[in-house]
């Protein structure tokens, strides 16, 4: 075995679309790869899926609820048994359908599961991860949304995700300064509208499709492997130099502050 296969990475959210195109790059990289996620069933396939490329052994699937803080801390101790993190990418989180009820109590509950699903899951899988993470070297990727840098708009939007995912960015900034002096790097990237993904579920036609794609540069839509080339640099040992920032990748939908 490589000193490269020796790595270990950990992708949240690893079981489908952008996660789980993540998840197989890093396999490819030589990373073991530990994928997590609330659904068994789906992570194995993925598991199944990516070895059937990588080879046997190279994928963990961890189910998990990761806005539960004692299923997090399991969770984390069933990683930290694997040797130190490598790179840590925070992938999950999830768009939360308005209510019917536009009550301010139902309008709450709404926006906590934003947050929960969105913000807390990063916050309490990095804290619970974080003195196993490699120091030096230690990559933490979170993965944000274009969102956060335009805000949310439109009946399919409460606000929530888009200012969940915002608080991301405060959040790693944060990590970069408390981090930087061990030689761990924080990076956010922030992708625009990516195909072939769940998180649009029913808000996604044909005519959504078309308008979103227009509001590129590059005349299409961003792809779960757009994401995943992106996050196999960062997190790589090659980008020891980069930290603290936001990359957009948004085929020039959101241009460059």
């Amino acid at each position: 075995m490589t000193a490269a296969a020796e790595r270990l990475a950990v992708v949240s959210g690893g079981g489908t679309g952008i996660g789980r195109a993540i998840a197989a790059r890093l396999a490819a990289d030589g990373n073991r790869v530990a994928v997590l996620g609330r659904r068994a069933a789906v992570l194995d396939e993925a598991r199944d899926a990516i070895e059937r490329t990588v080879g046997p052994g190279r994928v963990l699937p961890v189910p998990v609820d990761l806005t539960d803080p004692e299923a997090v801390e399991a969770a984390a101790a069933r990683i930290a048994e694997l040797g130190p993190v490598d790179a840590l990418v925070n992938n999950a989180g999830a768009i939360v359908t308005p209510p019917a009820d536009r009550s301010l109590a139902a309008l709450a509950h709404s926006w906590r599961q934003d947050l929960d699903g969105n913000l807390l899951s990063a916050v309490l899988l990095t804290t619970a991860l974080q003195d196993h993470l490699r120091r030096p070297g230690g990559r933490l990727v979170v993965i944000s949304s274009a969102a956060a840098q335009r805000g949310g708009a439109g009946p399919h939007s409460l606000g929530s995700y888009a200012a969940a995912k915002a608080a991301l960015h405060g959040w790693a900034f944060g990590l970069a300064r408390q981090l930087g002096p061990d030689g761990i790097t924080v990076n956010v990237l922030a992708p625009g509208y990516v195909e072939d993904t769940e998180i649009f579920g029913d808000g996604w036609t044909e005519a959504f499709h078309a308008q979103k794609v227009a509001d590129t540069l590059v005349g299409r839509a961003g792809t779960p492997a757009d994401v995943a080339e992106a996050v196999s640099y960062l997190a790589s040992p090659a980008a020891g130099y980069v930290t603290g920032q936001v990359i957009g990748l948004n085929g020039g939908a959101v241009l460059g502050r």
